[in-house]
């Protein structure tokens, strides 16, 4: 199969997940999932109409992003450590792996210098697991309260990753609870702050992330095939 063709048929199964869920296609985007794929495959990708593109590691996005040489949207939906968000500056549309607020802060600090905003999601460890990044839920509305009042972000959404488990049903519950959390932190109606976004679901279970609310699925494997690395 060809790139385009998974493109192609992932784009029929989340129009399918929506037409259950009696929901628009058009609220849901679909994140190419571009980590350790060539900037070759990319282009390619991009070709085939896909425009929105995440990645994992900072090194490896700032060696290709001048490679890409199509009109793409970059996320950033890996772990971030707080001294190299320089290298993003500038160059993504959204982060969606904001967990902490001396991470937001640097993110302010930054995109302050070119006096930009930045569209943040805030990850949530739904399976407090040891193993993964994300704030805790008893800290999640604190940390929006927080990170609304930083002058160069803007909190869009919430985004988990939650634990992998091989029948996708078994996710949903996970997914609804993201969704709850996001309809909680509106009631607040803190400034600043929307929850438009919920970015969950992958490869394996994004059928279901859909069906549960999810506005953005991050889909690698499905895409590109398997990792290299």
């Amino acid at each position: 199969m060809s790139i385009q063709n998974n493109i192609e048929q992932i784009r029929s199964r989340i129009a399918a997940a929506c037409a259950r869920s009696g929901r628009n296609p058009a609220e849901v985007r679909l994140v190419a999932v571009s980590k350790t794929k060539p900037a070759a495959m990319i282009n390619e990708a991009a070709a085939a109409g896909q425009q929105l593109f995440g990645e994992n590691y900072v090194q490896e996005f700032a060696d290709k992003i001048d490679q890409v040489t199509a009109p793409v949207e970059w996320h950033f939906i890996g772990n971030l450590q707080s001294n190299k968000v320089k290298y993003l500056r500038g160059k993504v549309a959204m982060i969606h792996s904001l967990d902490r607020l001396s991470l937001a802060a640097e993110i302010s600090r930054q995109w302050g210098k070119i006096d930009r905003t930045l569209d943040v999601l805030l990850e949530v460890n739904l399976g407090q697991e040891d193993s993964k990044a994300g704030t805790a839920e008893t800290a999640l509305f604190e940390l929006a309260r927080q990170v609304a009042e930083l002058p160069h972000l803007r909190v869009c959404g919430l985004m988990a990753l939650p634990p992998w488990l091989d029948d996708a049903e078994e996710v949903r519950p996970y997914f609804r609870r993201l969704h709850q959390l996001s309809e909680q932190i509106k009631t607040l109606q803190i400034p600043g702050v929307e929850m438009r976004e919920l970015s969950m679901g992958m490869s394996h279970d994004f059928e279901v992330a859909v069906e549960e609310g999810a506005t953005l699925v991050r889909v690698g494997t499905a895409i590109f095939g398997e990792r290299t690395r």
